[in-house]
C-alpha cells in the first residue's frame, strides 16, 4: 500500500506517496491539471507488481504540497514544476528515475529530460507533445485554438471567479469534455477534487496559463532555467509519447511531428478510444511503455 510522506525544499513542503520496495528502481509519476496523485493509483499498483517502486508527488498548489513562504510569487510555470521534481529527488537521494508525466507533469518531464538527462532512465510523456512555449509566428490550428478555450477564459475575471468559487463544477465539466468516454463515479471525483482546496491552487493555475501566453510575469527564481529553453533543447533519453485519440484538451494532432527534437530512441503511440486522462482510462498502456525496452 502507498505511504504518505512530506519533504521540504527551499520553496515547498512537497507531499508525496511512495509505493513498493524502497530498494527497487524508481518510477517518478507527475500528475496534471485538473487532477492529483490519485490519477496514478492503478499505474502504481501495476508498476510495483512489475518490480518498481513509485513516487507520486502532489504538484505545487495541489493536495498537501504547500509553499513555505506566506507571500507570492505562486508560479505555475513549467520550469518551476520541473525544478520541484529535481528538488524532490535530491532530498530523497535518488539519482535516476523512470520518468512518467501526464499533462502538466508531461511538460515538466520533457524539461527534466532535456536539462537534467543524467537523472532520467527513460521518459514516458502523456497527452502533450514536446514544446517549451508558443513563440511569435507559431501557427496554432483553429481546432486547437477552440480546444484551448479554458486557457483564454482564465485570462478573464470570470475565469478567475470560476476557479475560485465554482471549481468542482468547472473541473467536472473538464473531465467529461476532455475524456468523453471516461466513466467515473462521484466518490472518485471527490477524492481528487479535495486536492484543489489547497489555498494556492487557484493562483498557481492562473499563473501557469497566463504565463504560457505572455500575460503574467515570470518568477525570477527560474530565470536561468527559462534561458536554457532558448532555443528549444533536444532530448536524448529514450522517449515514448502516449496520446489518446479523443483528447479534448491537447488534440491528438498536436503531438505529431516532434521527432526532430529527439536524438535518442523516440516513439509516439496513439491510443484508440481514449481521451485526455490516460492514467485513469488506460493505465496498462502506460505500464507497457515503461516496461518497453
Amino acid at each position: 500500500m502507498p505511504t504518505a510522506h512530506t519533504i521540504e525544499t527551499d520553496v515547498l513542503r512537497i507531499a508525496y506517496e511512495q509505493n513498493g520496495p524502497a530498494d527497487a528502481p524508481v518510477a517518478l509519476l507527475l500528475h496534471g491539471f485538473p487532477d492529483d496523485l490519485r490519477t496514478w493509483d492503478e499505474v502504481s499498483t501495476q508498476l510495483v507488481a512489475a518490480g518498481y517502486q513509485t513516487i507520486a508527488p502532489s504538484m505545487r498548489g495541489c493536495g498537501g504540497s504547500k509553499f513555505l513562504s506566506p507571500t507570492p510569487p505562486r508560479s505555475g510555470q513549467t520550469t518551476a514544476l520541473a525544478q520541484d521534481a529535481i528538488d524532490l529527488l535530491d532530498q530523497l537521494g535518488i539519482d535516476k528515475v523512470m520518468l512518467v508525466g501526464h499533462d502538466w507533469g508531461a511538460r515538466a518531464a520533457y524539461l527534466i529530460a532535456a536539462i537534467w538527462p543524467a537523472r532520467v532512465e527513460r521518459l514516458v510523456a502523456i497527452s502533450v507533445g514536446y514544446e517549451t512555449g508558443i513563440k511569435p509566428g507559431d501557427k496554432i490550428p483553429v481546432d486547437q485554438i477552440h480546444a484551448y478555450w479554458y486557457q483564454w477564459f482564465f485570462h478573464s475575471e470570470r475565469g478567475h471567479e470560476a476557479l475560485k468559487n465554482n471549481r468542482r463544477e468547472f473541473c467536472r465539466y473538464i473531465w467529461h469534455a476532455w475524456s468523453p468516454t471516461m466513466q467515473f463515479d462521484e466518490a472518485t471525483f471527490a477524492r481528487t477534487a479535495a486536492s484543489w482546496d489547497n489555498p494556492d491552487w487557484v493562483e498557481v493555475v492562473l499563473h501557469s496559463y497566463c504565463f504560457r501566453w505572455g500575460a503574467a510575469p515570470p518568477d525570477p527564481r527560474y530565470a536561468a532555467l527559462e534561458n536554457q529553453l532558448k532555443p528549444q533543447p533536444t532530448i536524448g533519453v529514450p522517449t515514448t509519447v502516449l496520446h489518446g485519440e479523443l483528447d479534448g484538451a491537447s488534440l491528438v494532432a498536436s503531438s505529431e511531428g516532434k521527432e526532430q527534437f529527439f536524438t535518442g530512441p523516440y516513439e509516439r503511440r496513439v491510443l484508440a478510444g481514449v481521451g485526455h486522462y490516460v492514467p485513469r482510462e488506460a493505465p496498462s498502456a502506460i505500464v507497457d511503455a515503461v516496461l518497453s525496452v
